[in-house]
């Protein structure tokens, strides 16, 4: 019979040979508190030593145990796309949020989009960002989940918003747009996928440039689109 390990709050569980991929479910605030403490340690790890980052040192720079880690999340894997999905959610909220808002509320989508835009370079290129885009990319093969945290977790959450305010002013007939989903992509690739495919590369595109292609990318998608801006 294998040997038990104790965690933090004084359960046992199998030893890591015997365990499962699952975690166990652990609620409430202190539980909530000590996976955000991991997630953070974690992060730190995985940016600094990528998949290979010891769990030992994980829960070492978490101050946790490593039975405590394994009972959070169930496997090094499972940490691994939660660290991912936690670093976007956290760098997204004010983008996510302040796109819904400007979308729903304002009547002039091109000053919408322009912030929505800049928003989103903003989060997107920040050093935290590019460096664990760079893991991804560097363990998606080992993981082809990654891709989907990341599609998932990142700008793709402000698809509803667009896509309501989009279909709201097809209906207006301030737009023409058969096909928003596609729409949606080329907007993506217009102002923000220069600079993920530039961090690709190790490079980064000046704020002149990023003014000019959130200004000009918007107008062009715009005018493509014949939006009509509403009338007094």
């Amino acid at each position: 019979m294998g040997t038990l390990d104790v965690d933090d709050e004084g359960a046992t569980m199998p030893a890591p040979s015997q365990r499962s991929e699952s975690p166990r479910v652990l609620t409430g605030d202190r539980a909530a508190r000590k996976r955000q403490v991991i997630i953070q340690a974690a992060r730190s790890a995985f940016v600094r030593d990528g998949f290979d980052a010891a769990m030992d040192a994980i829960a070492a720079e978490a101050g946790v145990s490593k039975v405590t880690v394994y009972n959070h999340y169930g496997s090094k894997e499972t940490l691994f796309i939660a660290v991912i999905g936690d670093a976007l959610q956290e760098a997204l909220a004010d983008a996510i949020s302040g796109t819904a808002q400007r979308l729903g509320e304002s009547d002039d989508l091109r000053s919408a989009l322009k912030w929505t835009a800049r928003a989103w370079v903003d989060s997107m290129t920040s050093p935290n960002m590019v460096a664990l885009r760079r893991l991804v990319a560097g363990e998606v093969r080992r993981f082809p989940e990654l891709g989907e945290a990341w599609r998932h977790h990142g700008p793709d959450r402000a698809r509803p918003a667009l896509v309501a305010a989009f279909e709201r002013l097809i209906a207006a007939g301030r737009l023409t747009m058969p096909d928003v989903e596609t729409a949606i992509l080329q907007l993506y690739s217009l102002v923000l996928y220069p600079h993920l495919v530039h961090g690709t590369y190790g490079t980064t595109l000046d704020p002149h440039t990023t003014e000019r292609l959130i200004d000009s990318g918007v107008d062009m998608f715009l005018a493509y689109y014949a939006y009509r801006a509403a009338t007094a």
